[in-house]
């Protein structure tokens, strides 16, 4: 809704958790989704398939589907999306969190997948939006996500 926000996938860091997050995007899943988690000047999260206006059976089965962790070596610093999760190990669905502050609490622990690459500024506006216990007060909504091939 604020505009586009443009993430490099890095598979040969994360492998399932870009293969989960590609396949959320390309099926539209994560369509019509807020950011309905922010931290100021932490992180704004999305990806909870409960906040789509297109819920139904499909979408509610995928969510029970858990992925791996895959921590790697990948620092978590400002524009780094990572894959959220309870406390639990393994325990990572659909939704994901995009930096927009230093995460090296994170480091080692969480399955980072992407950076962004265009549109920081964008996920600056959601995080500074003003909100309640870390529920913003009108969350923004992820209006299409895309795939696109590399650029070379």
């Amino acid at each position: 809704e604020l505009g586009a926000i443009e993430i490099a996938m890095m598979p040969e860091i994360a492998p399932e958790s870009v293969r989960n997050f590609l396949n959320l995007a390309a099926t539209g899943a994560l369509d019509t989704t807020t950011f309905s988690r922010t931290v100021k000047d932490f992180v704004i999260q999305g990806g909870n398939l409960s906040t789509s206006e297109k819920w139904n059976l499909d979408l509610a089965r995928r969510m029970t589907r858990k992925i791996p962790d895959e921590p790697g070596i990948i620092k978590h610093v400002r524009g780094i999306v990572s894959m959220a999760r309870t406390d639990e190990p393994n325990s990572a669905t659909t939704h994901f969190f995009i930096l927009v502050g230093n995460g090296s609490n994170l480091d080692g622990r969480f399955s980072a997948f992407g950076t962004v690459t265009k549109g920081m500024e964008v996920a600056d506006q959601i995080n500074q939006a003003p909100a309640e216990h870390e529920k913003p007060n009108k969350p923004v909504k992820i209006t299409k996500a895309l795939v696109t091939p590399c650029k070379k």
